[in-house]
This record gives C-alpha cells, sequence and structure tokens, in this order.
C-alpha cells in the first residue's frame, strides 16, 4: 500500500496527492499519514511547493470528506427511524435514543467535525453522522476545512523537516492512534455502561 501511494504521487504531483487524499476520506485504509509527510518530504527534492501540497491535499480531503456527507444524507434520521421500529428492540435501542443521538449532534456536532479531523479513521467517518444529522452544509465544510488544514500542515511540515526520514513519524503515529483509539473505547463503554444502569433504574 504505502510504495503503492508514494510511487502515485511521485509520477503524478500535486494530481496525485489530490486524489490520494480524496480517497484517504473515502477509503480509510489509505492513511493521511504516508501521503501528507511524503508530501513534504517530495517538496525538498522536486519543484512541488509546501503551499502546493497543503492546497491540493486538503482540497482533495474536503471533497473526500463531502461524498460521505452525501452519503449520511440517504441514510437519515426518518429511515433510522424504519430501521429501529424492525430490529431495534434486538439491541435494545429505540426511536427516542436515535432523537437524543440526533439532538446532541445538532448541539455538539460542529465541534465534534472540527476536532475529529485530527482522528485517525474517525477524521474520516464523521462526515457520515454529519449528514445524517442534516448539519448546515455550509458550517460542516468551514469547520471540515479549518480541521482539515490544520492536520495537513502539520504532518506535511513534518515530512519537510524530516525529509528523506520522514517515515520515522509512521511509528509515532501508530502510537497516537492506538492512544487515541483506546480513549475513544474507553468513553464507548463508560457510556454503554452509564446507559445500562440508567435503564434498570
Amino acid at each position: 500500500m504505502q510504495n503503492w501511494v508514494t510511487d502515485i504521487m511521485e509520477q503524478f504531483g500535486y494530481l496525485g496527492v489530490f486524489l490520494m487524499m480524496t480517497l484517504e476520506n473515502v477509503f480509510p485504509p489509505i492513511p493521511s499519514e504516508i501521503v501528507l509527510p511524503f508530501g513534504g518530504f517530495l517538496t525538498t527534492y522536486t519543484d512541488l511547493t509546501v503551499i502546493g501540497i497543503v492546497v491540493t491535499a486538503t482540497l482533495g480531503s474536503v471533497i473526500g470528506a463531502m461524498i460521505l456527507y452525501s452519503i449520511g444524507l440517504l441514510v437519515d434520521v426518518e429511515r433510522l427511524e424504519k430501521i429501529v421500529d424492525r430490529y431495534g428492540h434486538l439491541v435494545r435501542i429505540k426511536k427516542e435514543d436515535i432523537h437524543k443521538a440526533d439532538a446532541w449532534f445538532d448541539k455538539y456536532g460542529y465541534w465534534t467535525v472540527l476536532f475529529c479531523r485530527m482522528i485517525p479513521l474517525v477524521r474520516s467517518l464523521i462526515s457520515i453522522p454529519a449528514g445524517m444529522s442534516n448539519m448546515k452544509f455550509s458550517l460542516f465544510l468551514f469547520f471540515t476545512t479549518i480541521g482539515t488544514l490544520a492536520w495537513n500542515m502539520i504532518l506535511i511540515s513534518i515530512g519537510v523537516i524530516l525529509g528523506e526520514n520522514w517515515e520515522d513519524i509512521l511509528g509515532f503515529m501508530d502510537v497516537y492512534s492506538s492512544i487515541v483509539y483506546l480513549m475513544i473505547f474507553s468513553g464507548m463503554v463508560v457510556v454503554v455502561i452509564w446507559y445500562i444502569r440508567k435503564k434498570r433504574k
């Protein structure tokens, strides 16, 4: 996967960066942790510029996020309600739970989109619930762009600084991802326990 990604970027330059970042959002197994630092490294020995890499990478990310947002619009709350009506009893989920989750996302969703753009894997998938909750598209686009731009600039800058040793960042990103995923999983466990206790009461 890594060799394929870097070969595309070396061969097609800005277009390769754009395509990889668009795919990275729609197909998370292509990690931005490879695309962005390598993109920064490319600026050290080619005609590509840091600004050019940042712009094309951000544009690709935002377009990929828009695609997933559109998918979320197709699976809206009303369709979820129909699914819950039919299968919700199997996992003890009611329509009221869907409405509460939707209301929470309406209240905090913009900040969730912003900060989740800096979490591997989650940064792509967060666009789907944003679409499902019918988040205002202009604000979704704004917060997605800001979060994406920050993430891209950090990793591209690291690639420029490390140069040919850009792969050194991959080990750190693995640790970062593991810590974040552990925190998310722990939070989910706490929420599930709280939910079960509340139901019992």
